[in-house]
């Protein structure tokens, strides 16, 4: 099993989001928890961020994140753009 980090900014971000976007975002976490490669994730690097990735919430939200010496660090949440601005 994978061990999941948080920034402080990505809590804050979580913090803003709708209740569908949390319910969303809780379905697709434990997706990736058990296979971070899962084909409905449409997870990928980000270009120009050595090590950062994104991953589909919705259609419009993504979330950026990263490996670490024992899981992932969830990075940012947001809008498509904003969260790519900002990973």
């Amino acid at each position: 099993m994978i061990n999941v980090h948080y920034t402080e900014y990505f809590i804050e971000k979580v913090s803003e989001l709708s209740p569908e976007i949390k319910k969303a975002l809780k379905n697709k976490l434990s997706l990736m928890i058990e296979n971070p490669r899962h084909p409905s994730l449409r997870a990928k690097k980000i270009k120009g961020h050595e090590g950062i990735f994104e991953v589909s919430i919705t259609m419009g939200i993504r979330m950026t994140w990263e490996y670490t010496e024992d899981g992932i660090l969830l990075r940012n949440i947001d809008k498509h753009d904003k969260a790519l601005k900002n990973p």
